[in-house]
């Protein structure tokens, strides 16, 4: 997490020095599409220093607020911040710049924008959602996105780990900080099911008749009071 707030950073940083004057008519979004004309009637060093000035505080903000998420907060409260910060920041900058220059693209790239980030914010609040564990009388439910039905007649072995495999590769699924979802591969080539709501150990191993796994950690309840349940019902 330290890597991506640092390089996303440095990248921001990077791009207010990269455009200038002299290069803005071929890497300048909006610019670079006008007519001469067009173009020699925007203020176009006005512009690149507002461009360089946003560029700088989107990247130190940037990098002190994921810092501060990060040991104030959690590291799933980073993630959302990655994911939503910079959006949020580019539909200011382009719909501020628009007193340097008006181009048509910029309604339509703060409209899409917005989209995106609304589908970002909906996609966070959806996959952050716990994947709860329901225990039904002859079946063990995990409701929610990556969840399954599994009946206790396919259950081979239920028991408390105090580890989950190491993880190599997400084939399917969700991750963000803490929370893991889907279908990931093993060091040892093996494919196994993570709901992992929270780093709250001991792990749920529910290990099927076909020798398929499911490693499971609430958010809330206690995994050692769920699997006590389990068992309870199991052995009726």
């Amino acid at each position: 997490m330290m890597y991506t707030l640092i390089g996303m950073s440095l990248l921001f940083i990077a791009i207010g020095f990269i455009v200038n004057v002299n290069n803005a008519k071929y890497l300048l979004a909006g610019y670079n599409t006008m007519s001469k004309a067009e173009q020699d009637q925007v203020d176009l060093k006005t512009y690149i220093t507002y461009f360089r000035k946003f560029h700088l505080f989107l990247g130190f903000s940037f990098f002190l607020i994921g810092i501060l998420l990060k040991y104030l907060l959690s590291e799933n409260a980073v993630v959302i911040f990655i994911g939503v910060y910079p959006i949020a920041a580019y539909i200011y900058f382009i719909a501020t710049s628009a007193k340097y220059f008006k181009a048509k693209k910029n309604k339509v790239g703060v409209f899409l924008l917005a989209i995106g980030l609304i589908f970002i914010v909906v996609m966070f609040i959806r996959d952050f959602k716990e994947t709860k564990l329901i225990l039904n009388s002859n079946s063990i439910e995990f409701k929610g996105d990556y969840g399954e039905t599994v009946p206790f007649e396919k259950i081979k072995n239920i028991q408390l780990v105090d580890e989950k495999p190491r993880i190599v590769q997400r084939i399917n699924g969700f991750s963000a900080g803490t929370i893991k979802k889907g279908i990931y591969k093993t060091d040892t080539s093996e494919k196994v099911k993570l709901i992992i709501n929270a780093e709250n150990k001991p792990y749920i191993l529910i290990t099927k008749l076909d020798g398929k796994k499911i490693y499971y950690s609430a958010k809330e309840a206690s995994n050692e009071q769920l699997f006590q349940k389990i068992k309870n019902i199991s052995n009726k």
